[in-house]
């Protein structure tokens, strides 16, 4: 194939592929349909690729028949040189197609096979996502989720109607139209989390991130109304295993959570500061290890967050085992712990453990790496506010490095 001389017009000036449904933007230029739409949703400022004219999202796109048939035509011809045949494409869905599917979803008995078609045209593309949008699907799928919790029975296609919510991603204004009309979703989220269930864990990952994208898009009262039932079910996912996207997702709706002082309080109380400190144990990816020591600087807040961190015996290693090893993010929020430590829970326990794991160490460190200076600032006050108990240790640089603090 690579030995093949390809026409020219034959490739998407943005896959650089040959075109397997070829499609004529309203500035002349022809594209693969699905990579002219990809460029078009994930452009905030959308233009014609190739003549840089404004492309509006919504502008039409001419199949090109023609094109199409030449492409087929030339594959035919050189099928014995190993192209294969492009096949005619489908034409694109409808919104008169998905209505009439959401009108057999009311059929109990047509219920799941409805669920599980509307699922796969939600995966296949960007354009059929907007036409589920504007057919209402996303608005039926929160009916239907309602209606389980509702009857407190998990129905066929639970797992189909939240992965549907989790592919179609619902604009911000009609989200929180969707979250007014039904106002218990959050509960009956909360409810799916803490379901026995075939597949638990792919359900309950749909879950929690149909639950970040709904927390993302609403008002931010919606914080407020969060219960320790809510905490708990989170707090339960993240002990027993769930995806690796579900985990981030997760956290990051606890995250948006803490800036409330009574869902820290609920946090503490639901063992998420103990849980949190066991998922770093686990040596997770960047951005997990961020999300988490994000949570844990508003746990350690307040008292009971740190007496919770402190009581796990492996919290203050892991923080010291991350210090200048993952990135300046993670450096910022474990100086800002040990800070919070140091300083309110600095107890004659807490700051030998703190030397003998080798967090002494690992803040002269900061002192001498390219560190933002209010990081190097924190490093000091630490180090400076227990000198005296460190001051004798092999671990502390000397008695001219103490004078220096000061």
């Amino acid at each position: 194939m690579d030995e093949i001389e390809v026409p020219q017009y034959f490739i998407c000036p943005v896959s650089l592929q040959i075109m397997k449904d070829p499609v004529t933007a309203i500035t002349g230029i022809t594209y693969d349909r699905d990579s002219i739409e990809q460029w078009l949703f994930k452009n905030r400022n959308t233009s014609c690729p190739v003549t840089k004219q404004p492309l509006p999202k919504d502008s039409d796109l001419t199949p090109n028949h023609t094109l199409r048939r030449l492409i087929q035509a030339w594959c035919t011809q050189n099928a014995s040189l190993g192209v294969d045949r492009i096949p005619t494409p489908k034409p694109p869905v409808n919104k008169f197609q998905v209505l009439k599917l959401l009108k057999d979803l009311r059929n109990s008995q047509l219920q799941l096979k409805t669920l599980r078609q509307l699922e796969l045209l939600a995966a296949e593309n960007e354009r059929n996502k907007k036409c589920l949008i504007e057919a209402g699907v996303p608005s039926a799928m929160i009916v239907f989720i309602l209606s389980c919790f509702r009857k407190g029975k998990i129905d066929e296609g639970l797992e189909e109607a939240l992965s549907i919510l989790q592919f179609v991603k619902v604009p911000a204004e009609e989200m929180k139209v969707l979250l007014a009309e039904n106002n218990q979703i959050l509960d009956s989220l909360t409810w799916v989390l803490g379901c026995e269930m075939e597949n638990s864990i792919a359900v309950k990952s749909h879950a929690v991130l149909v639950l970040k994208a709904l927390v993302q898009k609403a008002n931010p009262d919606i914080f407020q109304r969060l219960k320790l039932e809510f905490f708990e079910r989170i707090v339960k996912i993240l002990r027993n295993g769930i995806t690796q996207q579900g985990i981030n997702a997760a956290l990051h709706v606890l995250l948006g959570a803490c800036p409330w002082g009574r869902n820290r309080v609920m946090m503490v109380e639901a063992g998420l500061v103990f849980e949190l400190v066991e998922l770093e144990l686990e040596s997770p990816e960047k951005r997990t290890t961020e999300l988490i020591l994000g949570i844990l600087f508003h746990l350690c807040s307040c008292a009971e967050g740190r007496a919770q961190f402190l009581s796990h015996r492996g919290g203050i290693a892991v923080l010291t085992e991350r210090i200048l090893r993952v990135s300046p993010a993670v450096d910022d929020r474990v100086i800002f712990i040990l800070s919070l430590i140091s300083k309110f829970s600095g107890t004659q326990m807490v700051v030998q453990d703190m030397l003998i794991v080798g967090t002494v160490t690992k803040l002269c460190m900061v002192l001498q790496a390219d560190n933002a200076t209010y990081i190097k600032d924190k490093a000091r006050e630490i180090l400076k506010a227990h000198s005296n108990a460190w001051m004798d240790s092999p671990c502390f640089p000397g008695r001219s490095f103490n004078e220096n603090l000061h």
